[in-house]
């Protein structure tokens, strides 16, 4: 099993190129970030060229405070899109292989029509590029009024658009909050998964302690098939590398 560093929560302390060199001292196979747009596109491509590490994703921007995404709000379709292929051009100068499409605060019809356009529009910017959209179900608690919430709700998206480009980004820490039975859910949902991320329920730290038994979590992944690494996308209470023992508890328990 592989594992990915998210460093919009892991070593935040340093400079996104910095935090790449650090994932990759630290043993990890890949990387992703959320808003990577203040770095110059040609640091963050050398320090993945140096590390070897495949950037697997990034987020389109939130837009004003307290909006937490774009493409599902009605009436801003241009800022929506505009987002999406700043985060698209980004991407391929990096090499990264996904963007996460934020929705924002919104619901009803209306929101959801906006959603599905934004996507549309989004794959038809990309159709020959192999670039993945992800989309991904976010707790209430964390995130009120987010417009997507269950991945039931994703999977009716991912279904009417039927497009093999968008698939379900998979937070484990999300569902569990929201819907709880994590490895079930990962089951019945493993046709539609794009990435995997974990953290600790509920307080969203590192993922070797709290209320979700990742070991049991890990070896339904494994049973699934999934090869791709997963995101360790948790809030370090610590400095990173001093968080960093359930990596090396996987790792053993891979050894032969």
């Amino acid at each position: 099993m592989s594992f990915s560093a998210n460093l919009g929560f892991l070593w935040t302390d340093r400079p996104l190129p910095d935090a790449i060199r650090a994932a990759h001292e630290a043993g990890f196979d890949a990387v992703e970030c959320h808003w990577p747009y203040d770095v110059p596109p040609a640091q963050v491509a050398a320090a993945l060229n140096e590390t070897g590490l495949p950037m697997l994703g990034l987020n389109t921007l939130r837009g004003a405070p307290g909006e937490n995404g774009l493409a599902a709000l009605p009436g801003r379709e241009a800022e929506a899109r505009a987002a999406i292929d700043q985060a698209v051009g980004y991407a391929a100068e990096i090499g990264a292989q996904a963007v996460h499409v934020m929705a924002g605060i919104a619901e009803g019809d209306a929101a959801r029509a906006t959603f599905l356009e934004n996507l549309r529009y989004a794959c038809d910017q990309t159709s020959d590029t192999g670039l993945t959209f992800l989309i991904e179900p976010l707790n209430a608690a964390d995130e009120p009024g987010y417009f997507l919430r269950t991945t039931d709700q994703a999977r009716a998206i991912l279904d009417d658009l039927a497009l093999p480009n968008v698939r379900l980004m998979f937070d484990c820490y999300h569902v569990a909050r929201t819907e709880g039975d994590v490895p079930a859910r990962l089951e019945a949902l493993h046709g539609y998964l794009g990435h995997i991320q974990i953290a600790a329920v509920p307080d969203r730290g590192p993922p070797d302690h709290g209320e979700l038994d990742y070991r049991e979590v890990f070896a339904r992944i494994a049973a699934l098939g999934w090869t791709r690494p997963i995101g360790a996308e948790y809030h370090a209470a610590a400095p990173t590398d001093d968080t960093l023992g359930w990596l090396r508890a996987a790792r053993r328990r891979q050894d032969p």
